[in-house]
């Protein structure tokens, strides 16, 4: 059996191999899910994901958008939804994604591969649930 990070990096270089520009995060999600993943948990601003496998779990540590001590912006839900439009839409990066997702006040988010949602939080307990269609894809 394979272990755990080359499981995940294999799923991940593979998804992104398949993965169309405009609309291609449900795609991403589902080899993942087929993969094992059962949540995926991210951290902002430090850019750090957790992924929750149904054998263990596997931490991914990206470079941070931030450094140093700063204010975490209020939480603002318009925003958000316009940076999750914008990169369905293929108009933004990952990367660019995510540093608006922070300039909506998000502090994280976690994807839940079962139940097809992603859920983003504020610092002050404020949230947003976005679902997501179910895929299938070409081996």
């Amino acid at each position: 059996m394979k272990d755990l990070i080359t499981k995940l990096t294999e799923a991940q270089k593979f998804a992104m191999s398949i993965r169309p520009k405009v609309g291609g995060f449900p795609i991403l999600a589902e080899v993942l899910r087929e993969a094992g993943v059962l949540m995926n948990r991210w951290y902002l601003p430090s850019l750090q994901a957790v992924y929750q496998m149904k054998e263990g779990s596997v931490v991914q540590q990206g470079t941070p958008l931030v450094t140093g001590v700063h204010e975490i912006p209020k939480f603002h839900r318009d925003n958000l939804i316009n940076a999750i439009r914008a990169d369905q839409e293929g108009k933004s990066t990952f990367l660019e994604f995510l540093k608006a997702a922070w300039e909506a006040g998000v502090v994280g988010y976690d994807v839940d591969f079962t139940n097809r949602n992603v859920i983003y939080y504020g610092a002050l307990g404020e949230s947003y649930l976005e679902e997501y269609p179910a895929v299938t894809f070409e081996r």
